[in-house]
Formats: structure tokens, sequence, C-alpha cells
């Protein structure tokens, strides 16, 4: 992986993916002690980040590829990303998805014409059903955060911050993403690295799911020993990529990690003052900004919001804390 795919990328996704806009406030600077500028990918196509590793990937197929399909596995933000690019590029995509995944995201994958196929989270093994289903049918398996392109494609976003904070005049910063496998936080890395080499990436987890912040610490693949029953179900996963983990052992600062009251306090803050919808799993990064002051060195922190496909319930919740 290098910043050539993630540039080649761009080229593929110009044009099909939103140019996301870098936020402030002066409420929230107040709260965190520092100036916190917000990447709302929560406003990107699908509502979330997936969107430039979905595109990204199946742009990148052959034409004998893409004539015989695609399968993926994901709780619903890879899953709506993979299955909008797979519509648009006439592309057959089938995607394994937990069955206790959020409405909003089971309904929205299946908007854009994707067939699903269900799994239980707590007994299931989606990988080994994902790649049964691939084998079977002949289809490429466009895996979540461990694939090349994928990972090229959330690196976009870091190019984007790189651009948006100069021209606010920013080249010092640590950028803070929420991280599940660490596509989007690997891609970022990678993308700030040869673009914005000042900036130090920040992995940011839920308390019980930091397997990422647990490996960075100890230098070697942490597991978490449990995969689902979290709030933050966008970023459940059980170990951080084989792809990944080199890229966040090379360029990244010590991870970071919130608890749920936290997330859903930054849900809300991010409503009331950005007038921004934002899921659990695309608010840690956030929480982890305006909650851990102590965490951090200098004086800007840039967060990502990198998704806002969150069920009412929970949005409601996270309202009445505020």
């Amino acid at each position: 992986m290098d910043i050539t795919r993630i540039e080649a990328a761009a080229e593929r996704l110009r044009g099909n993916v939103r140019r996301t806009p870098l936020l402030s406030s002066a409420a929230l600077d107040a709260i965190a002690g520092r100036r916190v500028l917000v990447k709302a990918e929560c406003l990107q196509h699908t509502g979330s980040f997936k969107a430039r590793g979905g595109w990204a990937a199946i742009s990148a197929l052959t034409a004998e590829e893409r004539a015989c399909g695609v399968i993926a596995y994901s709780s619903g933000n890879h899953a709506q990303g993979v299955a909008r690019a797979a519509r648009a590029l006439g592309v057959h995509a089938v995607i394994v998805m937990p069955s206790d995944a959020p409405r909003s995201k089971i309904d929205g994958t299946r908007a854009y014409g994707a067939e699903l196929v269900f799994y239980d989270r707590a007994t299931g093994d989606r990988e080994a059903l994902g790649a049964g289903i691939a084998e079977e049918r002949g289809l490429t398996l466009i895996l979540p955060y461990d694939h090349p392109e994928v990972i090229a494609g959330q690196g976009t976003a870091g190019l984007e911050i790189a651009e948006q904070a100069a021209e606010m005049g920013v080249r010092e910063a640590e950028v803070v993403v929420c991280c599940g496998g660490g596509g989007f936080t690997s891609g970022i890395a990678l993308a700030l690295e040869a673009h914005a080499p000042e900036m130090r990436v920040r992995p940011a987890e839920p308390t019980g799911f930091d397997d990422v912040a647990r490996s960075l610490a100890s230098g070697s693949k942490q597991f978490n020993a449990q995969t689902g029953g979290g709030l933050c179900d966008a970023i459940l996963t059980p170990t951080p990529g084989t792809l990944t983990l080199p890229i966040l052992s090379r360029l990244c600062g010590p991870g970071l990690v919130v608890e749920d009251d936290e997330v859903l306090r930054a849900m809300a803050l991010a409503f009331r003052h950005l007038r921004l919808v934002v899921e659990p799993g695309g608010a840690v990064a956030l929480a982890s900004a305006l909650f851990r002051p102590e965490a951090f060195e200098g004086h800007t922190a840039i967060a990502t919001l990198s998704g806002g496909n969150v069920d009412p319930d929970v949005f409601r919740r996270a309202l009445d804390l505020v």
C-alpha cells in the first residue's frame, strides 16, 4: 500500500463520492479546550465513509469479475457502500449481514438492490460464511477493511483532510479516526504521511472493543472478547486487519478509548452545535477529542464523523443526555 494507489482511487472516485466538509464549532472548541475540526463523512453518499471504499474496490475490478458479481460482509455501512457502487456499475452484489444490524442499515442496503444473507453475530462466523458463498458462486469478495482498494478508497478522505486543513491554515494536528478493523484509519494515515506529514493519526474505539489500541500498545495483534452487543455496531470487529495493523503500527499514535455514555453525548453535541446526525460508531472520534483532553498535544484536533446511519431509538437516547 502506498500513496499512488490512494491517488489512483481518488481519480476513479471523482464525481462519484462527495468531498465532505471540514467543520468547526466554537462550542465544541470550548468543551475540548482546543480547536476541534470535524470531517463530516456522515454527509457522504450512503451516510458513511464506506461509500469511498466500496466504489474504489468495485471500480477496480476487471470486466470478467464484474460479470460474476461480488460479495461483502458488513453490519451495514460497508454493505451500503458496496451495494451502491455495484448497482451504479452494473454488478450483482450479495451482502452478508448480522441479523441484529440496525434496521436503517438493512433497509438502506436492500434499497440499493443487493441480495442479503443474514447470520447470528453471536454464534456465526461471517468470514467463513462469506468465503463459502464466494467460492460456491464464483463471486469476488470485497473485504470491509483488509482489502487494498478499500483502504485506498477510504484514504481519499485523508487527501481531503490535508487539503481542507491547509486551506484553514492548519498544518499540525492530531487526526482522530473512528476505528474498527483499521481500513479508514490506515488509509487516512497513508494519505497524511504523503500530504500532511506534520499531522498524527490516532485510532478511536469504544470500551470493550479496543483491539487496535491494545495491539498498538502491546506490539502484537490483540482480539476482543466479544464481537457483538456493543452500542457502536459499525466498528465492532474482532481484531485489526492483517494489511491494516502494520500501517497503523508504523504511522499512528496511541489509541483512544471512550465509554458508551461519552459516545452518546458526542452524538448529541454534534447535533446541537453542527446540526449533524451521527451514529454511535461514527462518533467515537469526536468523543475522544471532547472528553480525553489529557491525551492530546498541540492546539488542534481533527475528528472524523464517520457515519450517520443511526436508528431513531438510539438517536433519541443520545438527545436525552444534553
